[in-house]
């Protein structure tokens, strides 16, 4: 029954992947294409909003953000936390205390609280790339910077812990009795051991990323319109609940179903 569940969570990721990325796109995303709040039809198959506009297409586009959004936040945490939690674990005390200490000081903020005021920081500014950078990821790089910085705390203190256990085995205490440098021994023997447990994580990760996008665009401080995202299409889909439920129904079925397979897949791959 597990490896039905993981099989179908592997499918959907591919599907919904491919089909975000790679697929034709009939309308665009701010584009009127009919009377509003229509329900699903085979001309639209998940309706029309309050705008007229696509709800299918909206869905599509939002499942890129979110993906690329989530890949993004995930490789600059894991990039981060390898660097931070490797050279505590692996390095001398003092600098094992010190970088704890730092990392342990960013949990001290809420993560909530440390997003909002990083989204605050960047809100706005358009950093010199206008013109030369589509808009789209201005407007997201508030978003990105507030998920980065809040995620690779929590994954740093991981990769310590299992660096400060791999370096006392016998297979790194003889490489070093051999001679090789502190670096070859971790590009080696210490990384190698550690992407079976990132992985697993990463892929959990993506999950909680997703869903952090979501509650930010639903309280109105994540993607900023007119960009589709799931959390602004399930806030705005609250609104016409009674009216016109599919749009709440559509995008939050397939914000769950996403998070219910990272985390079967995550899951599948720590076993």
């Amino acid at each position: 029954m597990k490896n039905l569940a993981v099989s179908l969570s592997v499918l959907f990721l591919v599907l919904l992947v491919g089909f975000a990325t790679f697929g034709p796109m009939r309308y665009g995303v701010t584009e009127t294409v009919g009377p509003r709040l229509q329900p699903p039809s085979p001309q639209h198959w998940f309706g029309t909003d309050h705008l007229g506009r696509d709800v299918f297409t909206r869905v599509a586009y939002g499942a890129r953000i979110s993906i690329l959004l989530a890949l993004a936040v995930q490789t600059t945490a894991i990039v981060v936390a390898l660097f931070v939690g490797t050279l505590a674990g692996y390095g001398r005390r003092w600098l094992d205390t010190l970088l704890m200490r730092f990392t342990d000081g960013m949990f001290a903020f809420p993560d909530i609280l440390l997003a909002i005021l990083i989204m605050g920081v960047f809100r706005g500014g358009d950093f010199g790339l206008q013109g030369k950078v589509p808009k789209i990821l201005i407007d997201v790089f508030p978003v990105f910077a507030a998920l980065a910085v809040v995620g690779w705390p929590a994954l740093a203190r991981i990769v310590r812990n299992q660096v400060l256990s791999l370096k006392e085995q016998d297979f790194v205490t003889a490489s070093r009795a051999l001679g090789a440098s502190h670096w070859h021994v971790i590009g080696r023997h210490i990384l190698p051991h550690l992407w079976g447990l990132i992985s697993a994580i990463a892929m959990v990760g993506m999950a909680m990323i997703i869903l952090a996008e979501g509650a930010l665009s639903f309280l109105g401080i994540g993607v900023p319109p007119p960009w589709p995202s799931w959390g602004v299409m399930i806030q705005e889909g609250r609104e016409w609940m009674r009216s016109a439920p599919h749009l709440l129904i559509y995008p939050s079925i397939v914000l769950s179903l996403t998070i219910l397979a990272l985390n079967f897949v995550g899951d599948a791959l720590r076993d």
